[in-house]
């Protein structure tokens, strides 16, 4: 079971020539846990997943299985996801046996994957983990596009705990009313238009300004789930934080602000960060 309805998708440090800052990683998790963060997902999102190798995500994996005060009292959630499946079953073996709570699971991008094939590829790494799952479809970022059928079909898996949706918010609405478990959740990924998603039926934020603002963001969000109203002075908060966040590119714009913190995330692999 994955209990908490919060958790921040942490970016990935690197150094100057883009090699793998792990220590940097686990230093920016820890300091979420002094500020009361419960769950993080690692490995993920912030658009740095498909840019780190099999054996970087299993290097990280590893560092944080030596990390036990984080890992046992944390929900550390590890994104899982390749252009090739045997490198993403390689990882989902390698968490089975670990102290993780769970995983995101990403589609391949690019290749775009027949229905039929994502849901070989899906089963295939639930399987392997024996981890719950969080389905993680983007088509914006992969191309590809899972659809209600296969969505609906996976949720009868008891390891599948919801789905990250970042194409069509329609869609749960509409899943809504096929989907009958109470334990299964829908993710909202980052705050852009957070309120609307709520209202069209998001219970789960997996949070992107919170690696920066975490009690704000948690406040802000647990006050839409329980429909309690936000103050004009929490309203001004939150307006600065996304503008501080999300105007220009988020993850450069979230690196930029946790190094001056003195956390060492250091820069994004180029493409990302050449302005």
């Amino acid at each position: 079971m994955l209990q908490e309805t919060f958790h921040i998708a942490v970016p990935t440090a690197f150094f100057k020539d883009e090699s793998l800052n792990i220590q940097g990683t686990i230093n920016h998790i820890r300091y979420l846990y002094t500020q009361g963060v419960k769950s993080v997902m690692v490995s993920g999102t912030t658009g740095e997943q498909h840019s780190l190798t099999v054996k970087e995500k299993i290097d990280i994996l590893n560092a944080l299985v030596l990390e036990e005060e984080l890992i046992n009292n944390m929900e550390i959630i590890f994104g899982v996801s390749s252009i090739r499946q045997l490198e993403a079953e390689e990882l989902a073996k390698s968490i089975r046996h670990t102290n993780i709570a769970g995983i995101l699971l990403g589609y391949p991008p690019y290749i775009v994957p027949t229905q039929e094939e994502a849901m070989i590829y899906t089963k295939r790494i639930i399987d392997l983990s024996q981890k719950p799952t969080i389905l993680y479809n983007n088509p914006k970022r992969t191309g590809f596009d899972l659809s209600l059928e296969s969505i609906i079909e996976l949720s009868k898996i008891g390891l599948v705990m919801g789905v990250k949706e970042a194409g069509n918010k329609e869609k749960i609405a509409l899943l809504k009313k096929d989907i009958k478990r109470a334990d299964f959740y829908f993710y909202a990924g980052g705050e852009v238009q957070l309120e609307e998603r709520v209202l069209q039926g998001f219970d789960r934020l997996s949070s992107i300004a919170g690696n920066l603002f975490p009690i704000e963001c948690k406040q802000w969000f647990d006050k839409m789930l329980t429909n309690q109203k936000i103050t004009e002075q929490e309203r001004k908060k939150i307006d600065l934080i996304m503008k501080q966040v999300y105007q220009g590119n988020p993850i450069v714009n979230l690196k930029e602000m946790i190094n001056q913190k003195g956390i060492l995330l250091g820069i994004c692999r180029s493409p990302i960060g050449n302005v």
